[in-house]
């Protein structure tokens, strides 16, 4: 996979209707290339990296300074996609995601074979399709699951607003889409799903 090197073009765009799809697939292609992007979620500013490109994910880790056994949260745009990172999908793991997806709930599965790197941990992968926003549009339309982890310093608050984006990490993003304010609100609830069953890890926006 080619090392990106970074664009020489602007890069903060501003989300507006008419550029939507242009800035969708702009963002696509940095993160194809291993570039990793800002962007608004249905709660907060999100970092987005190709899912299985080393490089990009251990630049990740190290922009966000990002303790290594902490695995990365993904997004999918489609049910589909599961394929490529669970090794199998419960039916109560099913029953949730019609439920509660696309929104807040992040489902833990146990990872597919062969998936490797920091997008797992203790042989799990965590997934979510984001709800309505620009994330659920992006990841709609990427081919590839994409990395979700908050837009911020490690330990420091996350970032609803792209000016926080830009203090934070100050130029070395390669793209940083500015959607206006974020909602904010309650992170998404974790449950672990690996076991068949569903444990809640986290209490967030979907409650028990």
């Amino acid at each position: 996979m080619a090392v990106f090197l970074g664009y020489n073009e602007r890069m903060i765009v501003t989300l507006t209707d008419t550029s939507r799809e242009d800035i969708i697939s702009r963002a696509v292609a940095i993160l194809r290339d291993g570039g990793i992007i800002a962007y608004p979620t249905e709660t907060f500013y999100g970092l987005g990296a190709r899912y299985d490109d080393p490089r990009a994910l251990d630049r990740l880790y190290a922009l966000k300074k990002r303790p290594a056994v902490m695995a990365m949260p993904l997004i999918i745009g489609s049910e589909d996609q599961l394929n490529l990172l669970a090794a199998s999908v419960s039916d109560s793991a099913r029953a949730l995601m019609r439920r509660f997806w696309p929104g807040p709930l992040t489902l833990i599965f146990t990872a597919a074979s062969g998936l490797t790197g920091p997008v797992i941990a203790g042989g799990r992968v965590a997934v979510r399709i984001p709800g309505p926003s620009f994330a659920l549009d992006l990841a709609r339309v990427a081919p590839f699951p994409i990395t979700a982890t908050s837009a911020n310093i490690s330990s420091r608050p996350p970032a609803d607003t792209a000016a926080m984006v830009e203090d934070y990490f100050n130029g070395l993003l390669d793209l940083v889409v500015d959607g206006g304010r974020a909602p904010g609100g309650l992170p998404s609830t974790i449950a672990d799903v690996s076991a068949g069953g569903a444990v809640v890890l986290r209490p967030g926006a979907v409650t028990l």
